[in-house]
């Protein structure tokens, strides 16, 4: 989760891809909530993604939320 929230934690609020699927770097990924702002999170890299978090759950700051396994 992102760290620009002076919140501690957040809310996986949506995934916009599935687990497994390709993503390319800068493709918006996911939506989390914090004191009912809406964050885009978008992929750092271009690659597989592996989902670490279902939707509705409670993130802390700085926790990993998906792991991307690049592409060669």
């Amino acid at each position: 989760m992102s760290k620009e929230s002076p919140r501690a934690e957040g809310i996986l609020a949506t995934w916009f891809v599935s687990d497994g699927a390709a993503v390319s770097a800068d493709q918006l990924i996911a939506e989390v909530q914090v004191d009912k702002v809406s964050a885009d999170v978008v992929a750092p890299v271009a690659g597989v993604i592996r989902l670490l978090v279902a939707e509705e759950a409670v993130v802390a700051q700085g926790s990993p939320i998906a792991r991307i396994e690049e592409s060669d």
